[in-house]
């Protein structure tokens, strides 16, 4: 297999990637992206394994916090090294175009259509409650949506950026309605005694690891860097005030739980967000939670395509043999061929999560190990390129270097332990796929 001497090595009379989206477009990119669909499920979870107020408020704090020490890293990358393939680019400098090649290959194959696959079917599963479609009725509803979102994509980045901007609107507008019902509207939950007694418990390594799977997704910004205008200066402004945005939304959230219901309850219920709405407004009022979060899961659905059709563009750019993923549409602004094939991919999950007949738990094991692996490695690359290109100008640097960075990646290497410890054959799949692009890359190597 060839290597690129360089990333991105393309001809300039070439279409190229130009900064057409606003820092309000990749706001509403990262919000989108964030609280999708897990903010529903996961503060039972949470509750569950925290056992206290206090520690549950504290978690949600402390993945905020987390976030931001990874934003801060993220954001010295992405402003030293504006491109299209974000962490895909990173790795290439910092170890080399075999890892690179590894990390696009589990992007298109494992990590961005795994996720594509899990919004999907969270879509479908809502919407199921709402029209069911027979036995197959969410499988039906994701297979649909990744059509529609995809073919959506491929016409064009101002379709694209339109539609989020909506979907995003309509996706915070019903975290706020169930923030506001539960803290003006719903009778207090009666007092109980303290399920827990010094707030952490011994199980808070595993809140943090559901608390920072909800917060996962701020780091799509960097595959949006060279679409994003004045992107050196603005990077880490839309990146703080994205998940400063996030944050606050989870733990008025979180309190609004608390307000309604005791944690007992919140801990025994698979859809905290409709039984609030139940005690609030009945079945009418968790009948309408269910279209947000449906409307929820698709605009997080649609900002996963958009970004992930932008690291198969530069996987094309930089290898022959996938040269054809790397064509860019000037008149559309947007990687078309990219986005079909990675479409194709999440259609093939979206049936293996049918024949599971639980596509949720398995995208989530599907793509989870795969992911921190890379996050580590991308953290780890900032040191490398640190050290090899000290000349680089770097618009904005990491405050508390190294310590700040040494913090992501402590961070990061606990959540791939944990992804591999607390989850079950899915994961073997994902690390699987993975292997099996290292087999693609030895044989394409020989030859």
């Amino acid at each position: 297999m060839a290597f690129p001497a360089e990333p991105w090595d393309r001809s300039a009379e070439e279409p190229r990637p130009r900064p057409t989206l606003a820092s309000i477009d990749a706001i509403a990119l990262i919000v989108g992206i964030v609280v999708g669909a897990a903010i529903f499920e996961t503060p039972s979870l949470v509750a569950a394994n925290a056992g206290s107020a206090p520690a549950i408020l504290g978690s949600w704090l402390l993945g905020g916090l987390i976030s931001i020490v990874g934003a801060l890293c993220y954001a010295e990358l992405a402003t030293a090294y504006p491109h299209p393939g974000g962490d895909y680019h990173y790795l290439t400098r910092a170890f080399g175009a075999r890892l690179a090649f590894l990390f696009a290959w589990a992007r298109m194959s494992v990590i961005q259509t795994g996720s594509i696959a899990l919004l999907a079917f969270v879509f479908g599963d809502y919407m199921t409650q709402i029209a069911p479609l027979g036995e197959l009725s969410a499988s039906i509803y994701a297979a649909g949506a990744v059509i529609l979102l995809t073919a959506l994509n491929a016409i064009g980045i101002r379709q694209t950026r339109d539609w989020q901007r909506a979907l995003t609107s309509a996706q915070v507008a019903g975290l706020l309605l169930l923030i506001a019902a539960g803290l003006l509207m719903a009778p207090e939950a009666p007092p109980v005694a303290a399920a827990a007694e010094g707030g952490m418990t011994p199980a808070f390594g595993l809140v943090l690891v559901f608390v920072l799977l909800t917060y996962g997704g701020w780091n799509e910004a960097a595959y949006i860097s060279a679409e994003l205008r004045d992107g050196r200066k603005t990077m880490m402004k839309v990146m703080v005030v994205s998940i400063g945005i996030i944050t606050t939304l989870y733990v008025l959230f979180n309190l609004a739980l608390l307000r309604t219901m005791t944690i007992e309850q919140i801990a025994a219920s698979p859809a905290v967000g409709a039984e609030l709405m139940r005690i609030v407004a009945g079945e009418r009022g968790a009948l309408l939670i269910s279209l947000l979060i449906a409307a929820s899961a698709l605009a997080s659905t649609n900002a996963v395509i958009l970004t992930g059709g932008r690291s198969s563009f530069a996987m094309g750019c930089d290898f022959p043999m996938f040269s054809w993923l790397g064509r860019w549409s000037g008149r559309r602004d947007t990687p078309v061929n990219a986005l079909l094939v990675q479409g194709g991919v999440a259609l093939a999950l979206v049936l293996l999560g049918t024949l599971t007949r639980n596509g949720f738990k398995t995208m989530v094991e599907f793509t989870a190990p795969v992911f921190w692996f890379f996050f580590l490695m991308t953290a780890v690359s900032l040191f490398v390129l640190r050290r090899r290109e000290p000349d680089v100008v770097r618009p904005f640097r990491v405050p508390l270097y190294p310590l700040t960075p040494l913090l992501f990646v402590a961070t990061c290497a606990y959540l791939l332990w944990s992804s591999l410890v607390y989850t079950g054959i899915g994961a073997l799949v994902g690390v699987a796929t993975l292997l099996v692009g290292a087999g693609l890359l030895l044989v394409r190597h020989r030859t």
